[in-house]
């Protein structure tokens, strides 16, 4: 019997290369993160946090733990480098004075998004050559896929 090469269209191998392709991006995003936290003077951990206060809003430092997983001295911790580094600020909730939220100071952040609209304007450029129907569907995508990232990362954190 002759060898057979696999078919790399079938949705097994679409599937294969894609799980490939998305672990290559995420290793690349890390490091991409890791250089600009270098950059800025502090570490990707911190970086990665606040950006999650950024995309949550003003969080309290329970929120924060939970999302992260981090305990409450930890937490307080990035709270407080973040804080020295004039990224964030404590503020009590309108809602309720006696809870203290951490909000990010947008006017102290550009110089960190500076270091990321190289890599925002690639990502422009490649998403402009897609259709509005292949947009929503890597839409979609990388929406379930983020909701599936973080159950699991609450999962682990868990002891699961």
């Amino acid at each position: 019997m002759a060898n057979r090469k696999p078919n790399q269209d079938s949705k097994e191998a679409l599937i294969g290369r894609l799980m490939l392709a998305m672990r290559r991006s995420s290793a690349a995003g890390v490091l991409h993160g890791q250089a600009i936290a270098r950059r800025v003077g502090i570490n990707s951990s911190d970086l990665e946090c606040l950006d999650l206060i950024l995309l949550n809003g003003p969080s309290t430092a329970g929120e924060i733990a939970r999302r992260t997983g981090l305990t409450s001295g930890a937490v307080t911790g990035l709270i407080d480098r973040l804080e020295r580094l004039g990224l964030v600020e404590r503020t009590a909730d309108a809602q309720d004075r006696r809870k203290v939220l951490v909000r990010v100071r947008e006017d102290k952040i550009a110089p960190i998004g500076a270091l990321f609209a190289p890599m925002e304007k690639s990502m422009q450029g490649l998403l402009a050559g897609y259709s509005r129907d292949e947009l929503k569907t890597l839409l979609d995508f990388a929406e379930r896929a983020g909701e599936f990232m973080l159950t699991r990362v609450a999962e682990l954190n868990d002891g699961k």
